[in-house]
């Protein structure tokens, strides 16, 4: 698997092909009907995304010290967003995802063409990704656990 940041520049030359924004966000919603199917029984208030508009609910699980997320949304251009962000943040090491800049989002200006409402919701998605990653690590540290392996966390930030 390519660095983090080789995949970003894939996809900041992703980007390029297109020339219009009514096209690269056709490509958003295009990456969102391709996630996995996410659980009915996953889409509860426990797994939504705190600060998004739309309803998000996004999931991690760690396999061989690696975090892989499953998301699902209301919206089909908020469900690309995070598509886009599980094809660059997916299959990680905790430590790859929390020190993860993500400057293709800038590169690419996706934040100055999304509505504020929407560009809030990613960097809240972003921000419950990280934290996944940090509750991991926390776990493969060996701190804090509470019984069944899961780290102590509060809130939206608990593993499952």
């Amino acid at each position: 698997m390519s660095s983090i940041q080789n995949t970003e520049n894939e996809i900041v030359e992703e980007f390029s092909f297109f020339p219009e924004w009514t096209d690269k966000y056709q490509y958003i919603i295009e990456l969102g009907h391709k996630l996995n199917n996410f659980p009915k029984d996953k889409m509860t208030e426990e797994y939504k995304i705190k600060g998004c508009q739309s309803s998000v609910w996004l999931t991690a699980e760690m396999k061989d010290g690696k975090i892989y997320f499953n998301s699902d949304s209301d919206s089909s251009i908020v469900k690309g967003l995070a598509a886009l962000m599980i094809n660059i943040l997916s299959g990680r090491t905790p430590e790859e995802i929390i020190n993860a800049k993500l400057g293709f989002i800038d590169k690419i200006g996706l934040r100055q063409h999304l509505a504020p409402t929407r560009s809030n919701g990613l960097s809240a998605m972003i921000k419950q990704m990280k934290m996944y990653a940090l509750a991991y690590k926390i776990k493969l540290e060996g701190n804090s656990s509470n019984g069944n392996g899961n780290p102590k966390l509060k809130n939206e930030y608990k593993i499952k």
